[in-house]
């Protein structure tokens, strides 16, 4: 009997290795499988959750992916109104304004701001345009606007602290400690604070509560405080006596505090001196009101005297 034999077909070694191949990829399937599954069984929750997680992790892709190409066609837009139409209609819009904060300012100017959104819907008021705007008004530093559904907006503000009366020409405006003027005052209520005086003087406010630091003890005595020359400060005390400091931040603290020491002890203020200028160094010069006519009158009289007597000599 005839044997047919087959070209081609696989010998014995590959047919071995075939088998040993099959063997391998099984095995790696094992082990893998039983890997993922001690993985998955370490973790702290159930298979179903994580299926959920995943499914919540593609649901969250495909709604940003939507919302992408949403917003090139212009639908959140219509969205936005859309969804502030129907807050309005259930009664979230503006219907009250809460001011909190404000003490010396006039509220009214807050109120001009934020009434412009009254019945706007709540979610259509742009918090942030409004807080800009309320920065504007010279007596507020800061604010914050916020809403308290489902009608209030509520404005908390914190102003600006006033420390001193500046004088322009023909005018007083009201400053704080940065010299941020606030609104204009009458010349009483200047008298009642310290006044600045002199070009730049306002924008000098710090440097010179430093200098007034130096002699605390004089600092509530002083009436006014000029600017001269931009270099140096005049001050004038309560009693109207004027003392000239000289230029410079240590010279000036320095002067201060000799002059606070001389006042303590011989009382200089309320004195008859009306002028202590010690812009020399380690001097004082003194001017006393009236002294130079009195001298005058003085030498006039010894003058007259004079002639009086050579005129006597001479009769004799």
């Amino acid at each position: 009997m005839a044997q047919t034999i087959r070209r081609g077909g696989k010998g014995v070694r590959r047919a071995a290795a075939a088998r040993t191949n099959k063997a391998r990829v099984a095995r790696a399937r094992r082990t893998t499988g039983s890997a993922l599954d001690r993985a998955l069984g370490a973790l702290p929750v159930s298979e179903a959750r994580l299926q959920q997680a995943f499914l919540a992790m593609i649901l969250g892709g495909a709604a940003v992916l939507a919302w992408m190409v949403a917003s090139m066609a212009g639908v959140p837009t219509m969205a936005a109104a859309q969804l502030a139409a129907l807050a309005g209609d259930a009664g979230f819009e503006v219907r009250r304004v809460e001011v909190r904060g404000v003490e010396r300012m006039n509220e009214l100017k807050v109120y001009e701001k934020v009434l412009a959104e009254r019945d706007r819907a709540m979610p259509l008021v742009d918090l942030q345009r409004l807080r800009d705007e309320l920065l504007q008004l010279s007596w507020v530093e800061d604010a914050r606007v916020s809403r308290q559904l489902p009608d209030t907006l509520v404005v908390d503000i914190i102003e600006r602290r006033p420390r001193a009366v500046l004088k322009k020409p023909g005018r007083y405006v009201l400053i704080d400690a940065r010299g941020h003027e606030l609104e204009p005052v009458k010349a009483e209520r200047a008298k009642t604070m310290l006044t600045l005086a002199g070009p730049g003087a306002g924008r000098r406010i710090a440097d010179l509560d430093r200098l007034l630091e130096a002699a605390p003890a004089l600092k509530p005595q002083v009436r006014e405080a000029e600017w001269v020359g931009n270099r140096r400060w005049n001050l004038t005390f309560r009693t109207g006596q004027v003392l000239a400091l000289p230029q410079g931040e240590e010279p000036s603290a320095s002067a201060l505090v000799s002059f606070a020491k001389m006042d303590g002890v011989n009382r200089l203020l309320g004195g008859q001196v009306a002028y202590f200028d010690m812009r020399a160094p380690d001097r004082i010069y003194l001017r006393v009101p009236g002294r130079a006519q009195q001298a005058a009158k003085d030498a006039a009289a010894k003058a007259a005297a004079k002639t009086a007597a050579k005129a006597k000599a001479a009769a004799d």
